[in-house]
């Protein structure tokens, strides 16, 4: 099929999809067990099953169409990405993934190739972690990482845990074990996204193929201090938990450009309690993301974090709590699905580049035990996380296409 025809239909897909948010006219928001997420859940599931698939849904809200190869009983390709997003985000992020796998499946059909394996198109429950403060719920519950417990102890802003949202949305979080794949049964998994970057649209290149991806922690950090009023309570008096948390959130850039090697760390949220324009802050929450693809030099920093804490509170005699979201390591990808892919970039003619990804994606999470692969498409401006994300269909094309070739050698291992 002519690389227009796919384009086409991915653009059909994606559009259709836009629909699918809480802000509609500001961008993408859906949020893992909300309405808008079973409504895109069950237009990938009407996709799926249009393109050939068997559909099932699992216990943690995760979606799969199934192409059976000749012999079901080997360890199955699997191919996909993450449906949720960030609040005002973009319509690609994830997303554009599931599609351009769906039209993978379709392609592999439409051409006659029956795979030897199975090939699994994935569509991932919470991959941001933007509800629940933690990130890669589906894809970690597919691997056997998530439990019982996992549900009831994260919560979202409104104080509804991952277990009640479970529940609301018409899952049974105590089966969600029943998730994980059986050991053995997943051979390879790779996944298209787009960059959420500048480099591939600033140098104008193609295709990105993606080497490794840095690791991540992520913490919700409270600070505790005492309730005053603004006017009468001397500074020296004061047990002041903005004047405590500032000053460590100070030094946080700093100390990831002292890393360098592409580390990075953000306060990306900032809650004062009660918040008042005259009250001394009794409270203050604040989240802290750091990534590198030197684990060393994340650990480092959550560490100088936690000393810092414990100087700042003393100071003023109040009192922190330094929470653990999300703890994965950095992850280098396959190298030989990343060779048959740039073979194929170059039958195709298409433009190439390794490059690293500082974004995390499903890939982290499953590339820590699953032989993995990433392919990138531009994002035009680099921009990402916000209503301004673009993607030219055509370019989400060439990489199915890629992918396709791809798929055709390794599904006949």
């Amino acid at each position: 099929m002519a690389v227009e025809q796919m384009t086409g239909r991915i653009a059909r897909d994606l559009e259709y999809l836009k629909r699918f948010t809480s802000t509609p006219g500001k961008g993408c928001t859906r949020l893992p067990f909300t309405k808008e997420a079973r409504e895109a859940v069950d237009f990938l599931k009407k996709l799926m099953e249009e393109a050939g698939l068997e559909v099932k849904e699992d216990t943690a809200g995760n979606v799969f169409g199934i192409l059976y190869g000749e012999d079901p009983s080997l360890p199955c390709v699997m191919m996909g990405s993450h449906y949720d997003s960030v609040y005002n985000g973009g319509d690609y992020d994830g997303i554009a993934g599931i599609i351009c796998a769906i039209e993978a499946a379709r392609q592999l059909q439409e051409q006659g190739i029956k795979p030897h394996c199975s090939f699994v198109v994935a569509g991932f429950c919470d991959e941001e972690g933007m509800r629940f403060g933690n990130g890669y719920f589906g894809s970690g519950a597919m691997l056997g990482h998530r439990d019982l417990d996992y549900c009831k102890q994260f919560k979202d802003k409104d104080d509804i845990s991952i277990y009640d949202a479970m529940k609301s949305y018409g899952l049974i979080p105590e089966r969600i074990e029943e998730a994980k794949w059986k050991e053995g049964s997943i051979g390879k998994f790779v996944e298209l996204h787009i960059e959420q970057g500048p480099v591939l649209d600033a140098e104008e290149i193609e295709i990105g193929l993606v080497d490794h991806i840095v690791g991540i922690q992520r913490y919700m950090i409270t600070v505790e201090g005492r309730s005053d009023h603004a006017g009468t309570t001397p500074m020296d008096m004061r047990k002041d938990a903005v004047e405590a948390a500032t000053k460590v959130i100070s030094k946080i850039p700093d100390w990831a450009r002292e890393k360098a090697d592409g580390t990075v760390a953000t306060v990306g949220l900032i809650h004062t309690i009660p918040g008042g324009v005259n009250i001394v802050a009794e409270k203050v929450e604040f989240t802290v993301d750091i990534r590198s693809k030197n684990n060393d030099n994340i650990n480092d920093i959550a560490n100088r974090i936690r000393h810092a804490l414990e100087r700042e509170t003393e100071e003023i005699g109040g009192s922190f709590n330094m929470e653990t979201k999300l703890v994965i390591t950095p992850v280098e990808l396959d190298h030989e699905i990343l060779e048959i892919m740039e073979e194929k970039c170059k039958e195709l003619h298409y433009t190439y580049k390794y490059l690293p990804s500082g974004a995390g994606h499903d890939s982290l999470e499953i590339g820590q035990v699953l032989p993995t692969a990433m392919i990138f498409v531009p994002s035009k401006d680099g921009r990402s996380h916000c209503m301004e994300e673009f993607t030219k269909y055509s370019d989400l094309a060439k990489a199915t296409q890629v992918m396709v070739g791809l798929l055709t050698e390794i599904t006949r291992e």
